[in-house]
């Protein structure tokens, strides 16, 4: 999320979701064919329902509309980040110990290796993974450019 405008829509968001008794995951900002789009993903244990997002949706809605920090037509979504979601914070990393996820290291860590196997947590302050051939992998955050859950 390099973007200053997202960056600083995410900040101010986070808190708004959280007061709602969610998190939010995630923001993007982009153009889609000829429209704006600016997406919201939340999260809760146990998942968000449709009523969730539509409450996160009138809440973000109204606080955009008052800040006016987008000044041409976008379309707003809030949605579930799905059963693959992103993982970004430490605290991610804790919650879904036990699952499978799909880390994708920075090319200057592995000229852009992707590992797939169970996240055993955090250990040390190293994000603990157990492969599929059972060989241990302790990563730090900076290592990895991406990392979210998945089905696989």
């Amino acid at each position: 999320m390099s973007d200053p405008l997202v960056s600083r829509i995410a900040a101010q968001a986070g808190p708004l979701v959280a007061a709602l008794g969610m998190e939010l995951v995630e923001t993007q900002f982009r153009l889609e064919g000829q429209r704006w789009v600016l997406r919201f993903f939340i999260d809760r244990a146990g998942g968000v329902t449709v009523d969730d997002c539509a409450a996160v949706s009138r809440r973000l809605d109204d606080w955009l509309e008052e800040e006016a920090l987008i000044r041409h037509a976008y379309t707003l979504e809030v949605s579930s980040p799905g059963l693959e979601r992103p993982l970004r914070k430490p605290e991610d990393f804790v919650r879904f110990a036990g699952r499978r996820v799909r880390l994708r290291l920075h090319r200057d860590e592995g000229q852009g290796k992707t590992l797939t196997g169970t996240l055993l947590g955090l250990e040390n302050g190293e994000i603990a993974l157990l492969m599929d051939n059972k060989e241990k992998l302790g990563l730090r955050m900076e290592q990895i450019a991406r990392a979210r859950l998945t089905l696989d």
